[in-house]
């Protein structure tokens, strides 16, 4: 038990016991041992306050460290290290990242401090892909420093504001701009008209309840896409629209469908638009009003993991309720990385290499000083970091999981996976929008995962009761 007392054995034990150390599924395999970053990471020496752990602790912390040292090198050689800018080296920057959450993590707010103030001067918003997505988690340990508790209490105060809150307008910008640049949500929406068009054929009345309407995006993008597709089959007398909001989308909603009912018109289809004024986990029975003959959707764009909580009581009820529906399909489409691990460092070091990837997408696809792309960084996901990172307990939001995961909640719920069979046609999609290489489309287990260089970021999984 001695080499546990000991970090620098530890950090040893960790490059040799290599192959009996199970591999995250999450992380890619890598060369670890020839970059030596395991020689360079150290424990905080803010950590040495902290009271002995047991032995199944200390088997974890280690375990986490060995993993979180795969994913930095990861990030490095994937993103690479900036040749024009000096000292700012990247391995010296995840080194930063990983000793600030650590001095976090144990609560010392003046190691921590102080390694901000380095990081500030490191991470730069305009600079190479990885000094930018160290900007968004430097601004998520400023304010979960900022909202903790001294050591020995536990948890973290409640903020007075929401600090990770944006001004509307912004994150609409960045999500309209999201949209325009990268794959995430075309390839979402793409995949769920494609499999509700198959599900309505040849029905006369036809009804989607949309789970947040993707975000508020204006337009109603994918619906006029389904609209167009349905008015060239000239078999549905009605569509039905109806989607669940609340708060300052609201108003938003109303005006996209008031949008859809032109756009319908124009395309002969008797059109209805709906809104149910309710947040996921306050749906009840009934909300959702359905008539008899019409052959009901499900679309979920991005929304389910808002209303994954510890106790799991909000996701079951919605599930529960979208069931009694009888849906005849449910399109679900999450991210596809698990940040809502029970530990902070593990999370951190998850979403860390989660998003490395995203950001290195939007470097090979928009110039180094496109004001666009640091909009949909920082406003996008930057906002999406800062939650991850900063919060705790309701606060936090974003608990996005990897995809075997939601099999087995949906399983638990009483759903049927419904395999989606269109690799093929969606790799030709691909093609024809003629975005940057880089982006891969792969199915697992009957869902399609779109990813950066072989790293996955958002599935699509479709679900029958």
């Amino acid at each position: 038990m001695s080499v546990f007392d000991h970090s620098n054995s530890a950090w040893q034990l960790g490059c040799l016991s290599n192959n009996l150390m199970k591999r995250s599924k999450s992380m890619p395999e890598s060369s670890f041992n020839d970059h030596g970053l395991l020689d360079t990471i150290h424990r905080s020496k803010s950590t040495s306050n902290i009271p002995k752990l047991g032995f199944r602790d200390h088997i974890w912390t280690y375990t986490q460290r060995y993993l979180a040292a795969e994913a930095i090198e990861d990030a490095v050689s994937e993103n690479g290290t900036p040749k024009d800018e000096g000292n700012k080296d990247g391995t010296h920057l995840v080194r930063l990242l990983v000793s600030c959450a650590e001095a976090v993590a144990c609560r010392d707010k003046a190691h921590a401090s102080n390694l901000l103030a380095e990081l500030r001067s490191n991470a730069l918003v305009f600079g190479s892909s990885f000094q930018r997505v160290a900007s968004c988690f430097m601004q998520g340990l400023t304010d979960r420093l900022i909202s903790m508790q001294p050591l020995g209490a536990v948890g973290l105060v409640a903020p007075t504001k929401n600090m990770n809150t944006i001004a509307l307008d912004k994150k609409d910008e960045a999500l309209r701009l999201l949209y325009e640049t990268c794959l995430h949500i075309k390839f979402s929406h793409f995949i769920a008209n494609a499999t509700i068009l198959e599900v309505f054929e040849g029905e006369k009345y036809v009804h989607v309840v949309d789970l947040g309407l993707t975000l508020g995006l204006q337009q109603g993008h994918q619906w006029r896409g389904l609209i167009e597709s349905l008015s060239q089959t000239h078999t549905p007398r009605r569509l039905r629209i109806t989607a669940v909001a609340v708060g300052p989308y609201i108003n938003q909603f109303v005006t996209i469908g008031n949008e859809l009912k032109v756009y319908a018109l124009e395309k002969d289809i008797d059109f209805e638009f709906a809104i149910v004024e309710s947040s996921l986990e306050n749906l009840k029975p009934g909300d959702i009003k359905t008539y008899k003959n019409e052959v009901l959707a499900i679309n979920s764009i991005l929304q389910l993991h808002c209303v994954v909580k510890e106790s799991r009581g909000a996701l079951n009820s919605v599930l529960q309720i979208i069931h009694e529906l009888s849906p005849k399909v449910l399109i679900l489409v999450e991210q596809d990385s698990n940040h809502n691990g029970p530990f902070f460092l593990g999370r951190f070091m998850e979403a860390l290499h989660y998003y490395s990837a995203i950001f290195d997408s939007l470097d090979a696809m928009l110039p180094k000083y496109d004001t666009k792309r640091a909009k949909i960084e920082q406003f996008y996901f930057g906002e999406e970091i800062k939650n991850i990172v900063s919060c705790e307990g309701p606060n936090r939001v974003e608990r996005h999981e990897r995809v075997d995961q939601w099999r087995r909640r949906m399983s638990r719920a009483g759903f049927q996976g419904s395999p989606i069979k269109m690799t093929n046609q969606t790799k030709q999609w691909l093609e024809k929008l003629g975005i940057c290489e880089g982006y891969t489309i792969v199915e697992e287990k009957g869902c399609l995962v779109l990813g950066w260089k072989s790293k996955p970021i958002v599935a699509v999984s479709c679900w029958k009761c």
